[in-house]
């Protein structure tokens, strides 16, 4: 008899525990299997320059944020003040990677908005985002010395990010 009771007990306890944690999660937040792994290589060419090439091997021996936009993307024009500002700090180099746009579009809204990157790669086709597990633009990756993923982030840049998660990662990498 006190059976029929405890176990509809004991599962009612177990389905609010579950529920808490679960409102305790940012939905934002999704977990990326690369962290700690080493960026995937990709020698696509430079969206400003056609004939000339951009390879991640380019940039070992120094911690980069490579950021991955489009000129379709109402969130990257919404972040791009953000970028500006990260640009103008120079603490890292900063990287554009702009995913399945239409060159003259990218061009024509740098020209615009102000140009960010020390360069810009051009994934045409989406490869590389592919590759680097890109959910939907805009996201930002932080990749040290050696060429590994510390940080992703899914979404534009807030400042709030840009102060408490962006700049003291990159201070952190480049002590080590």
């Amino acid at each position: 008899m006190k059976a029929k009771f405890i176990i509809p007990l004991i599962l009612f306890v177990v389905l609010i525990g579950f529920l808490l944690v679960g409102l305790n999660r940012d939905p934002h937040e999704v977990p990326s299997p690369l962290i700690n792994k080493p960026a995937p290589a990709f020698n696509v060419p430079q969206l400003a320059k056609p004939t000339v090439s951009f390879s991640p091997e380019q940039m070992k021996g120094q911690v980069w944020i490579l950021n991955v936009w489009a000129s379709w993307c109402i969130a990257c024009r919404e972040e791009h003040p953000m970028l500006i500002e990260l640009g103008k700090a120079n603490v890292a180099p900063l990287i554009g990677l702009d995913y399945k746009d239409k060159r003259p579009d990218a061009i024509a809204m740098l020209a615009e908005r102000g140009n960010p990157y020390l360069l810009s790669a051009f994934d045409a086709d989406g490869r590389v985002g592919i590759n680097y597990g890109v959910y939907g633009v805009p996201e930002t990756y932080i990749i040290d010395k050696a060429g590994v993923i510390r940080f992703k982030q899914i979404g534009p840049i807030t400042p709030e990010i840009l102060e408490k998660l962006i700049y003291p990662t990159i201070a952190k990498l480049k002590s080590e």
